[in-house]
């Protein structure tokens, strides 16, 4: 009984029994009713209670530590499916087309086609830069169209070996080549129903790309080493950066395929067609950027959003994003984004003054001398001597063009 009660008090002491009673049933019942880790029969040697205390001491440690690891686990699970909720959430709302960030004409137009496109079996061709988000849109196209409940795959054909493509995209047999010790499903079966995405369809083999013909002409495949085709109904986007039409006159890319794949081209523009965009889109990285990063940023600097509204971004949408997880990563927790955090070749694009069309000589120059004020006052951090010494005008002087330009130097302060 002050056994049973001890478990009560101390229920992860390490118990042991020292007992005088030679009844073994009587010692096993304690050890089964009271959780004793050991029982020691008296008389007994002083190395033999130091050994079990010893023991004891390990396996109490060993528990602790055991507890410490599932209470670590325990956290990190809760930690990792908080993450995947947020990732689904936010993969969710990335490719609803209600949520696409753009507005400009350029980009409108490019979605006007795919509500057109999206519930039907139609090929879609996407054409387009690197970076200008042609596996988004091919993921908008599939998740928002009547195919959404079944599987989406993507392949890289410039990724990997022709011979490994084929086996990617249409399976192998056992034997078929070195290595294919066993027989394998192709992309295009286990999407079966779904919708197989071909990014960099331009850099494929001859070889290949009558695999693919087959696919759409008669809608199946034949795995490498086999004799037996395989029906298989998929959807296919396919995707280049290329000119399709050039490759079949150089005699590159079969023209018959090129007819096939060309049924419904969208062309996308990219970013420096769509200036009017980047605003948005800077919105929307830093927003995505402050959730996952774990930050919370002030605001933005008008000269920053300028700078990157005139940078000629060769890399297009992915390029903005890179730079926009770069600086969010890279500002104060509570402070702004300017552009003294942009990368060194961003720092070099000097954004033209804007003046409205027709405007006066007066306007002009009123908007040029703002513009001077301004960079005064950031390169002094709002210290209004220096940037009267730099302006070369007088405090007094400064002090009326701010009021003139409604431009308070506090805020020049906050933002460093």
């Amino acid at each position: 009984s002050f056994l049973e009660e001890s478990i009560k008090l101390q229920p992860e002491a390490v118990r042991i029994l020292i007992t005088g009673y030679a009844d073994i049933n009587a010692s096993i019942d304690a050890v089964n009713r009271a959780g004793i880790y050991q029982y020691i029969s008296k008389p007994f040697e002083p190395e033999e209670l130091i050994m079990t205390v010893d023991n004891a001491v390990e396996r109490y440690l060993m528990v602790q530590q055991n507890k410490e690891l599932q209470k670590a686990l325990e956290q990190a699970n809760r930690s990792l499916t908080k993450e995947n909720t947020l990732l689904k959430q936010e993969v969710e709302q990335q490719l609803n087309l209600g949520n696409f960030v753009g507005h400009g004409p350029a980009i409108q137009r490019v979605f006007k086609l795919i509500r057109k496109v999206m519930n039907t079996p139609t090929t879609v061709l996407l054409l387009g830069e690197t970076g200008t988000g042609k596996e988004m849109l091919a993921k908008m196209i599939h998740y928002n169209g009547n195919r959404k409940d079944k599987i989406f795959v993507a392949q890289n054909c410039g990724a990997i070996p022709d011979t490994l493509l084929q086996s990617e995209l249409f399976g192998h047999v056992k034997g078929a080549f070195t290595g294919a010790v066993d027989n394998k499903k192709g992309l295009f079966e286990q999407a079966d129903g779904g919708t197989v995405f071909l990014d960099e369809i331009g850099d494929t083999t001859p070889a290949l790309q009558l695999g693919l013909l087959r696919v759409l002409q008669e809608g199946e495949i034949k795995p490498l080493g086999s004799m037996k085709t395989i029906k298989v109904d998929v959807r296919i986007i396919a995707a280049t950066n290329r000119d399709l039409q050039a490759g079949v006159e150089a005699g590159t890319f079969r023209e018959d395929l090129y007819y096939r794949l060309n049924v419904f081209p969208i062309q996308l523009p990219p970013l420096r067609e769509r200036r009017e965009d980047i605003p948005d889109l800077v919105h929307y990285f830093k927003e995505k950027y402050e959730r996952r990063i774990g930050k919370t940023i002030a605001g933005i600097d008008p000269r920053f959003l300028e700078v990157l509204k005139n940078a000629s971004w060769p890399g297009n949408v992915r390029e903005l994003e890179n730079e926009i997880e770069r600086v969010v990563t890279l500002v104060d927790d509570g402070a702004y984004l300017t552009v003294d955090l942009l990368s060194e070749r961003l720092k070099q694009v000097s954004p033209p003054l804007l003046v409205p069309g027709g405007a006066s000589l007066k306007t002009a120059v009123a908007e040029l001398e703002k513009k001077m004020i301004h960079d005064a006052l950031k390169a002094s951090s709002g210290n209004i001597l220096k940037a009267a010494e730099q302006l070369a005008v007088s405090r007094v002087g400064l002090h009326k063009m701010l009021k003139r330009h409604g431009i308070d130097a506090v805020n020049y302060k906050l933002k460093q």
